[in-house]
C-alpha cells in the first residue's frame, strides 16, 4: 500500500560556494518537523484506516458492484497517500544524511509501524485476483471505475505468481529486515566511505568526479581510489549481493516465475520479448557505437589504448569551466521554454520553492533522482551539482521526471505511477531538448565537436552501458542459483560484458573488476537498468518525429505525460506512429547515435 520511496531534510538555507547560491529542500509541504503533530495525527489515522478498510472489505471484494468498488478504491487511494506522505518525508530526510542516526531511526520506525498498520491489507491484492473474470469486466466497464481497469489489468497480470494469503502477510510483515534492512545497509556503506586520493580524503560522489577530470593523472589517482576503497569493502558488497539475489530467488521460486527478470516485466508492464528485442539490437550495435566511438576518442586523446580513467575524460581541446547554479538553471529552462513555455513554468517552482536539494554534502546519498511524493503534493529533486557539463543534464534529466510526475499527478495515486519503462521519456526528452539547444548555438566547430561527443558518451552510458549492466544482472542471479559467489566471482562476471561493451581500445586496470559494488540500481530495483536504454531509444524516435514536423507533437507529447500509467506503451506511442514492439524501432534510435558518430569521424576527414 506504500509507494517505495527513495528518499532525505533541507529546512536550512540555501549554502553559497563556487557554484553560486545552491538550494536544498524544504520539506514543509510534507511535514514541518519531525515532531510535528501532523506526523503523530496521521499515522494514528492511518493505524485506523488501515483496520477499517480491511474490516469493510475483506471476504466481500467480488461481491462490491461499480459504485461500491469506486468508494473501495478512493479509500485505498487515501490510505496510499497518507503512508506515502509520511514515508517520502522519512525517507528524503534519510537520504540527505544517511549517517544521521536520529533521521535513520525517524525512517526505521516510520517503515515498520507503516508495514504492520497496512499488514491487513494484504488481501486485497489477492482477493481482487480471485474476482472472476466475468465479474471483473462487468464491474470496471462501468463508468464509475473503468478508468482504473489499466491499474487493475496490471495488478491481475500477477495472478499466476500469487502465494497464499499468509504466506503473502508473511512477506509483507518480512519485509523491513529483509531486503529493505540489506537496501539500507548498502545506502549507509557507501555514504559513509571515503576514499583516498594523493593523501586527501574525499567522498564516493567527489571521487567519481575526479573521472571526468581534464588532468590525466588526477582521474588516475581517482579511479585507483575507487578500486582501492571498493577492495577494502568488497566481502560487505558481495555479502549484499549474494544475500539479496538468494532472497529474490526463493521468493521466484515460490511463486513459480518463469525467469529472474520476469517480475521487473510485469512490473514495466512491458513484454519481455520486447526487453528482448531491444537488449539484442544494442549488443549488436556495440561496434558501431561505442566501440568506434571509443576509437575515435583514443585518437584525440593521442593514445594507443584507453584506460578505464579516460572513459570519461573531456576532450583535450574542452577548456576547463565550472558551470554555475544559474547558467545551468537558464540552460535547461530555456530549452524547455523553447520547446513549450508550459514545459519551463511547471519546471520553474522546483527552483524557486525548496524542491531541488543540490550540493554535495557529508553523509548525502550519491547519484540524483526525481521523488513524485504524493500527488497532492510535489516532487522533489536531489543532485549533487559539481558544475561539471553533465551536471548540467543531470538537472535535465531529473526536472523532466519532475515535470512528468506533475502533470501525472492528477490521474491520483492509483495511476499516476509510470511503468519505468515509460517513466524514462521525459526525462531522457528533457537532456535532448538541452543538448539541441546547446548545438544550435554552438559558435565554432570545435565547440560543436565538444558538445557532439559528450552527447554520444552520455548516450553510449544511457543505452550500452545500462545493457551491459543489465547483461551482468542476468549472469548474476543464474550463477547465483547454482550457488553462493565469491567477490572472485562476481568480479568475473563484471569484467565478462565490460570488454564486450566498451570494445578491444580498451585496457583495465587492476582493480576495475571491483566497480560493480558501487552501483546502486543491483539492489534497490534489480534488472531496472534496461529502463533507461528502453527510454533512450524511445525518445530518439519521439524527437525525430518532432524535428520531421509530426503535427500538434507538443499537445500529443503533454497528453501522453499526463496519462501516467493510465495507458500502455503501445496505446502512448500509437499517437506518433510509434511502435516499440517492432525489432526495427530500436535500429531507428540506435541509428541517431551512429549518425552523431559518423559526423564526429567526418570533423576528422
Amino acid at each position: 500500500m506504500t509507494r517505495p520511496s527513495p528518499a532525505y531534510d533541507a529546512n536550512a538555507a540555501s549554502g553559497h560556494n563556487a557554484f553560486g547560491d545552491l538550494p536544498e529542500w524544504d520539506l514543509s509541504d510534507l511535514y514541518t518537523a519531525p515532531e510535528a503533530p501532523e506526523i503523530a495525527h496521521d499515522m494514528a489515522w492511518l493505524q485506523t484506516a488501515c483496520a477499517s478498510f480491511a474490516a469493510d472489505y475483506e471476504g466481500k471484494l467480488a461481491s462490491l458492484d461499480a459504485a461500491a468498488m469506486a468508494e473501495c478504491i478512493a479509500r485505498n487511494e487515501a490510505i496510499e497517500n497518507i503512508a506515502g506522505r509520511l514515508m517520502s518525508y522519512a525517507g528524503l530526510r534519510y537520504y540527505q544524511n544517511t549517517l544521521d542516526a536520529g533521521r535513520t531511526k525517524l525512517l526505521s520506525d516510520l517503515q515498520d509501524r507503516i508495514t504492520n498498520f497496512t499488514t491487513p491489507l494484504v488481501f486485497f491484492g489477492l482477493e481482487f485476483n480471485r474476482i472472476d473474470d466475468a465479474r471483473y469486466q462487468a464491474v470496471f466497464s462501468d463508468p464509475a471505475v473503468a478508468r482504473f481497469k489499466p491499474a487493475f489489468d496490471r495488478l491481475r497480470a500477477m495472478r499466476p505468481y500469487q502465494l497464499s494469503d499468509e504466506l503473502e502477510k508473511f512477506l509483507h510483515d518480512q519485509s523491513v529486515v529483509g531486503a529493505a534492512a540489506w537496501n539500507r545497509l548498502f545506502d549507509e556503506q557507501l555514504a559513509g566511505m571515503s576514499f583516498d586520493v594523493a593523501g586527501v580524503s574525499q567522498s564516493l560522489e567527489a571521487t567519481l568526479d575526479l573521472l571526468t577530470d581534464h588532468d590525466r593523472a588526477r582521474r588516475e589517482a581517482g579511479a585507483r581510489a575507487l578500486a582501492e576503497g571498493f577492495e577494502g569493502e568488497i566481502k560487505l558488497f558481495a555479502r549484499v549481493h549474494n544475500t539479496l539475489t538468494k532472497d529474490k530467488e526463493i521468493e521466484d521460486r515460490w511463486r513459480k516465475m518463469p525467469t529472474a527478470q520476469t517480475a521487473r516485466h510485469l512490473s514495466n508492464h512491458v513484454e519481455p520479448e520486447v526487453v528482448e528485442a531491444l537488449r539484442n539490437a544494442v549488443v549488436a550495435a556495440y561496434p558501431r557505437l561505442s566501440h568506434r566511438y571509443y576509437a575515435l576518442k583514443a585518437k584525440w586523446l593521442g593514445l594507443e589504448k584507453l584506460q578505464v580513467w579516460d572513459r570519461n575524460a573531456p576532450l583535450p581541446t574542452e577548456a576547463p569551466r565550472v558551470i554555475g547554479w544559474a547558467e545551468a538553471r537558464e540552460t535547461v529552462l530555456g530549452a524547455y521554454a523553447s520547446f513549450a513555455p508550459e514545459m519551463a513554468a511547471i519546471a520553474e517552482p522546483f527552483f524557486d520553492k525548496g524542491w531541488i536539494d543540490a550540493g554535495v554534502k557529508p553523509g548525502k546519498a550519491p547519484g540524483a533522482f526525481a521523488h513524485p511524493t504524493v500527488t497532492n503534493v510535489h516532487p522533489y529533486v536531489l543532485l549533487n551539482y559539481l558544475g561539471k557539463p553533465r551536471d548540467v543534464m543531470t538537472l535535465a534529466h531529473e526536472l523532466g521526471h519532475g515535470v512528468h510526475q506533475v502533470l501525472a499527478a492528477p490521474q491520483g495515486e492509483t495511476l499516476s505511477s509510470t511503468p519505468l519503462t515509460v517513466a524514462e521519456t521525459a526525462s531522457v526528452f528533457g537532456e535532448m531538448l538541452t543538448f539541441r539547444r546547446l548545438l544550435d548555438a554552438a559558435k565554432s566547430p570545435a565547440e560543436r565537436k565538444q558538445l557532439l561527443a559528450g552527447k554520444v558518451e552520455d548516450m553510449i552510458n544511457t543505452v550500452v552501458r545500462q545493457i551491459a549492466f543489465y547483461d551482468f544482472e542476468c549472469k548474476l542471479h543464474a550463477a547465483r542459483r547454482e550457488g553462493e559467489l565469491t567477490p572472485d566471482d562476481i568480479n568475473a562476471l563484471w569484467m565478462s560484458v565490460q570488454a564486450e561493451s566498451l570494445g578491444p581500445v580498451f585496457e583495465f586496470m587492476p582493480g576495475y573488476e571491483t566497480f560493480w559494488a558501487y552501483i546502486p540500481h543491483f539492489v534497490h530495483s534489480p534488472f531496472y537498468v534496461y529502463a533507461y536504454a528502453f527510454g533512450d531509444g524511445l525518445v530518439n524516435a519521439l524527437y525525430a518525429a518532432y524535428a520531421e514536423g509530426l503535427p500538434d507533437f507538443q499537445t500529443k507529447y503533454f497528453e501522453m505525460l499526463k496519462a501516467g500509467g493510465s495507458k500502455h506503451h503501445k496505446d502512448l506511442l500509437a499517437p506518433f506512429g510509434l511502435d516499440a514492439s517492432d525489432p526495427a524501432f530500436w535500429d531507428k534510435g540506435l541509428s541517431m547515435i551512429a549518425g552523431f558518430i559518423d559526423e564526429l569521424e567526418a570533423m576528422e576527414a
